[in-house]
């Protein structure tokens, strides 16, 4: 079972068609300060090979990462299988983790060398999409500081194909609209807050990747996952997991839809 090329959605209007359930890359790299149910050891280069190759042959192909979730750019980068082309690279620009503490710069010059740094762990020359990685404050970083205006010139320099925002905010996501490709919003069945924003991506044509659809492990995916991607305007819904299996029950749920 996999997703074929007519299951594969169309990323709004950025040209990119990305398939209904995108691999998150969390767990790769990181393993403190999460909100999982249950601790988890990173995995080997061995588990995550053959993670990514089962990704890919259930016909996965959109991956989500960030600087924010530790080694885990440096790994997808070493051992992502398949031609750079096959693949739908995601990463983000923001918030940065190191010694166990998460700290959020937004300015030219930090966004600038943090998407350097991940092309350059991803073994790319550009990513499909870059996300603004927001603290929370999301009217701020998109009203009052250089983090728009930098995203969209790395887009007109061909560094990145397209933009927008992993927004937490319902206001943040809505005023995003007006001038991102994508956001990136939560949806499940306990938090189905952003729905509007959703409505209205949908009717101006704007991609809408999905977080915490399954409340980072608390919510069983037979249910949220059916209600998540059977909104109309969503994308693809992004899910974390180091267990293949997972990976091929998410897979069926989403193509049973």
């Amino acid at each position: 079972m996999h997703f074929t090329d007519g299951e594969l959605r169309n990323l709004g209007q950025t040209g990119l068609r990305v398939s209904p359930i995108a691999f998150g890359g969390v767990k790769l790299g990181r393993n403190t300060d999460v909100k999982y149910p249950d601790s988890f050891s990173l995995p080997d280069d061995q588990s995550i090979a053959d993670l990514l190759s089962t990704a890919a042959n259930l016909g996965i192909n959109l991956i989500d990462t960030a600087p924010a979730y530790g080694a885990s750019e440096a790994r997808i980068g070493a051992l992502l299988p398949g031609k750079r082309e096959d693949w739908i690279i995601s990463s983000k620009v923001g918030e940065f983790y190191q010694h166990n503490v998460s700290s959020y710069d937004y300015s030219r010059e930090a966004i600038g060398q943090s998407v350097a740094r991940s092309l350059r762990d991803l073994r790319t020359d550009y990513l499909d999409l870059l996300l603004l990685h927001s603290d929370g404050n999301d009217l701020e970083i998109l009203s009052n500081t250089d983090a728009l205006e930098c995203i969209h010139r790395l887009k007109e320099k061909g560094d990145v194909r397209a933009i927008g925002i992993s927004a937490k905010t319902l206001a943040g996501a809505d005023l995003a609209l007006q001038s991102c490709d994508v956001i990136m919003v939560t949806l499940n069945c306990d938090d189905t807050s952003h729905l509007p924003v959703i409505a209205r991506a949908h009717e101006l044509g704007i991609g809408v990747l999905l977080k915490k659809v399954l409340g980072s492990g608390h919510i069983p995916p037979e249910k949220s996952l059916q209600f998540a991607l059977s909104q109309a305007g969503v994308h693809s819904a992004v899910i974390g997991t180091l267990n293949s299996e997972h990976l091929k029950d998410n897979v069926r749920i989403a193509k049973g839809i």
